[in-house]
């Protein structure tokens, strides 16, 4: 956590001091509802609500001090920083103290599996290395100097998850932290409202190179980041399922509770399921093996994996069914994988939940369409879907597996629970926004 004086904050905001005593700080924060003793607290003047009006709570709280922006009308006798903007001024301060702390940086972008690729670089590196990754989605323009700002003294390694909703904002994140170490899971269909298409989106997450200073980790199966590679200047390591990728991966296998993988000659077991966490975790290998860690290391490391929830998650339910909640998030090419992920492993009976994908713009219908024909040639018992969008899905998919469309996730719950027993697994995944951890609660 940051440990510095108000007058090292002035110096890296070009801030004003209000009080000539040099009070510290120690951490920052911007919600005044929770305030740790000797933070600073830094107001966001939105277009809602002004956090300025809470500064004075915030030091009564306990903060230290706080910035203060310089076309609100500041209140004397507060220990503040004057700064022209409170967000441009948390951002400086992240990026000096990451200077300072000095680890080395890995960025991780992608339209799915950041987090799960961000948490298993750090299972890999963790057990060798003094490690510090984003928590949660502190991954945006605010998120990311907020965790610059809880880097230890002694933080050997900083791992990134940059995300973003537009162009500009990874190259705004890249060019801030400078990375070391960048890697981009997949391109997906997320954002496509705001990007266009999919080859918007590529570009958008390859910014993560503009501020790169080494090499780029990327799926080489995706046409659209070979086209960009092909047309830049840097390292890059391609990973994937075809032979022509630096890092090949093959010999895929899946178990109850894992899944075991060959990259070259050697092989890895990760406790996870799916294909592309295969891809991921070889994301993990490859920066493990750059930074000088043995095959046995690396994979005794993987097989200590803890992914965040909602990620693969498994858990029993009902009747001793096996309920794997991969509902944190979606988009078609996730979905995709989900029904590939399924479909390799040797159970009885196999059940697939889906519901709406979100923000997928004008073409929106034809993106569920074609998950929907994804079930062909599929080993997948049954489908079920509820919502709008996901009518769509289901649409297609009746034409190669038994599928059920419901109005309501009570509908679809309990047409569901009767499916329940000790020969099988069901796999739920949609968009954030459509908690079909609901369903999933009930069911155990």
């Amino acid at each position: 956590m940051i440990k510095r004086s108000l007058q090292w904050i002035a110096e890296k905001t070009n801030g004003e001091l209000t009080t000539e005593n040099n009070v510290n700080i120690e951490g920052v924060s911007i919600d005044s509802r929770r305030i740790s003793e000797g933070v600073l607290f830094i107001p966001f003047k939105g277009e809602n609500v002004d956090g300025h009006q809470y500064v004075a709570q915030a030091l009564e709280s306990g903060a230290s001090a706080a910035l203060w922006q310089r076309d609100v009308k500041a209140p004397e006798g507060l220990p503040l920083v004057i700064v022209d903007d409170t967000l441009a001024a948390l951002q400086a301060i992240g990026k000096a103290y990451l200077e300072e702390v000095n680890p080395k940086v890995i960025a991780i972008t992608g339209s799915n599996g950041k987090t799960s690729t961000k948490d298993m670089v750090e299972a890999v590196l963790a057990p060798e290395f003094k490690v510090k990754k984003t928590q949660g989605n502190y991954n945006n323009e605010i998120g990311l100097p907020l965790t610059l700002c809880q880097l230890d003294e002694d933080t050997e390694i900083s791992i990134l998850e940059m995300g973003m909703s537009g162009f500009h904002e990874i190259e705004f994140l890249s060019n801030l932290v400078t990375p070391d170490i960048a890697a981009i899971t997949n391109i997906g269909e997320s954002h496509m409202r705001d990007l266009g298409s999919r080859a918007g989106i590529a570009q958008a997450k390859f910014e993560i190179t503009t501020g790169l200073n080494g090499p780029l980790f990327y799926d080489g199966d995706e046409p659209l980041l070979n086209d960009l590679v092909a047309n830049s200047s840097g390292e890059f390591n391609s990973i994937g399922f075809n032979e022509h990728n630096d890092f090949y991966i093959h010999d895929l296998q899946a178990f109850e509770q894992s899944i075991t993988f060959k990259v070259g000659d050697d092989t890895f077991s990760v406790p996870t399921l799916g294909a592309h966490n295969a891809r991921n975790a070889t994301i993990a290998i490859a920066i493990g093996r750059l930074l000088g860690l043995t095959d046995n290391v690396i994979n005794a490391n993987l097989n200590k994996l803890h992914l965040t929830n909602m990620r693969m998650e498994q858990m029993i339910g009902i009747n001793k069914a096996r309920l794997i909640n991969d509902a944190y998030n979606a988009s078609p090419t996730s979905m995709r994988a989900a029904i590939d992920t399924l479909s390799i492993m040797d159970i009885p009976k196999k059940i697939i939940v889906f519901s709406d994908v979100l923000e997928l713009g004008p073409d929106s219908k034809r993106y569920h369409e074609t998950v929907g024909e994804y079930f062909e040639g599929k080993t997948i018992d049954y489908l079920f879907t509820v919502g709008e969008e996901a009518a769509s899905i289901h649409a297609k998919a009746k034409n190669f597996t038994q599928a059920l469309h419901f109005e309501t996730k009570d509908e679809l719950e309990k047409a569901l629970t009767p499916y329940l027993d000790a020969d099988t697994v069901v796999l739920f995944k949609a968009s954030r926004g459509m908690a079909l951890e609901t369903i999933i609660n009930h069911l155990i």
